[in-house]
C-alpha cells in the first residue's frame, strides 16, 4: 500500500506513517479494518502534536512527554484504559518501525507503561436465555432463515463477528461439521459447528441464492441488497432476536461469544479446548472466563447448601468469601 493507493483517509497522514501502515499490511499481514484502526490512532496523535506545536511529520522531535500528554488527554476526553493501551500500542509499533528503518535513534516511548486496566468480566447469556433467541419468533421468509443461522453460528460456534461476517460459501463444511475461520492476523482455524447450527446453515444455503445480486460477492452472509452483511446490520438481527425472545439484558454479536466459552466451561470443557475453539493466541485471555463459573458456583451454593439457607447459623458466608476470592483472582 503505497501512498498512491492508500484510502482517502490515511491521506492527511504523512509519508512515513504510510510506510508504516503498509507495513503492517504487506508485512504483518494485517487486514485493511485493522490497518484503518492503527490509521485512526497516529491521526489522533498527529491532531495531540499540533495542539503541542508540533508535528508528526518532525517525528524525530517527539518526546516521552509527548506521549504521555496525549494519554492524559485520552483521559480528560473519558476514553476507556483498554483504548487508551491500544493507542499506546500503536505509537510503540510506529517507533519500533522508525527504529528498524534507522530513521530515530532511540524510541522516546521505551519503558512507558501502559495504564492499568480495568477488571472486566465478560457478560454472558445463560443457557434458558441462549435457547430462547435461538428459538424466537424471527421475520418470515429468507430474512429470518439467515438471522437464525447467524445466531446459531455466533452462538455454537463461538465466532467473532467480524470472523462470521467474512465467511465465504467455500468455508462452510456443513456436511462435515465444521467452517473454516479466519482469526486475528490472518490466522485460520477450525470451529466445530453444533447440529443446530449445521442445520441452520444448511437452511439457509439453500435460500442464499435469492440475496444475490452479483455473482462475484462470495461472502456467507448477504444482506438484502446483495453485498455482504455490515457489522451493523448483524447487531440489528442479534438485538430484534432478543426482543422477540423476551431477553431483558442489551444483547451484542459477541455476547454470543461470551455464552458460548462460560456454557462450554460451566459443561467441563477443559481450558486449553476452549482456547482453541476461540482462536485465543494466550490462554489467559480464556482464563477470564472462569471467573464466571466461580460466581455461577456460588450462587448455586447459596441456594442449595443447609448451612447457606435463609436463618441458617452460616447464612451469606459463602457468597462473601465467593465474593473476596473472586475479587482477588480478577
Amino acid at each position: 500500500m503505497c501512498s498512491t493507493d492508500a484510502p482517502n483517509s490515511f491521506r492527511g497522514l504523512p509519508e512515513v506513517c504510510l510506510g508504516f501502515l503498509a507495513s503492517l499490511e504487506v508485512e504483518k499481514g494485517y487486514s485493511l479494518a485493522t490497518v484503518r484502526a492503527y490509521a485512526t490512532d497516529l491521526e489522533q496523535f498527529a491532531a495531540h502534536l499540533v495542539r503541542r506545536g508540533k508535528s508528526l511529520e518532525a517525528f524525530q522531535a517527539i518526546t516521552r512527554e509527548d506521549a504521555t500528554g496525549f494519554l492524559a488527554e485520552l483521559h480528560r476526553l473519558r476514553q476507556k484504559k483498554s483504548s487508551m493501551a491500544r493507542k499506546l500500542s500503536t505509537l510503540r509499533s510506529f517507533f519500533r518501525y522508525l527504529l528498524r528503518n534507522r530513521l530515530v535513534d532511540a524510541n522516546p516511548l521505551s519503558g512507558l507503561r501502559n495504564p492499568r486496566q480495568e477488571t472486566r468480566q465478560p457478560r454472558a447469556l445463560n443457557v434458558d436465555q441462549a435457547c430462547a433467541i435461538m428459538d424466537a419468533p424471527t421475520r418470515p421468509g429468507p430474512e429470518g432463515i439467515r438471522d437464525l443461522a447467524l445466531a446459531e453460528l455466533l452462538y455454537g460456534s463461538g465466532l467473532r463477528i467480524s470472523e462470521a461476517l467474512s465467511l465465504t460459501v467455500e468455508d462452510v463444511r456443513a456436511d462435515r461439521g465444521f467452517v473454516r475461520v479466519r482469526g486475528k492476523g490472518g490466522k485460520e482455524r477450525l470451529a466445530p459447528l453444533s447440529e443446530a447450527a449445521r442445520l441452520r446453515l444448511m437452511e439457509y444455503l439453500e435460500l442464499r441464492p435469492e440475496f444475490v445480486r452479483d455473482d462475484s460477492v462470495l461472502e456467507l452472509f448477504l444482506g438484502q441488497r446483495g453485498g455482504a452483511l455490515s457489522r451493523r446490520e448483524a447487531q440489528r438481527i442479534v438485538s430484534r432476536l432478543a426482543v422477540s425472545a423476551g431477553v431483558g439484558q442489551q444483547v451484542h454479536p459477541h455476547t454470543f461469544r461470551h455464552s458460548f466459552a462460560s456454557h462450554l466451561l460451566q459443561a467441563g470443557a477443559d481450558l486449553r479446548s476452549v482456547q482453541e475453539m476461540l482462536g485465543h493466541a494466550r490462554l489467559s485471555t480464556t482464563e477470564r472466563y472462569t471467573h464466571l463459573d466461580l460466581r455461577r458456583i456460588m450462587e448455586v451454593y447459596d441456594k442449595a447448601h443447609p448451612h447457606a439457607g435463609a436463618g441458617g447459623e452460616g447464612q451469606g458466608q459463602a457468597g462473601a468469601h465467593g465474593g473476596q476470592e473472586e475479587e482477588g483472582k480478577a
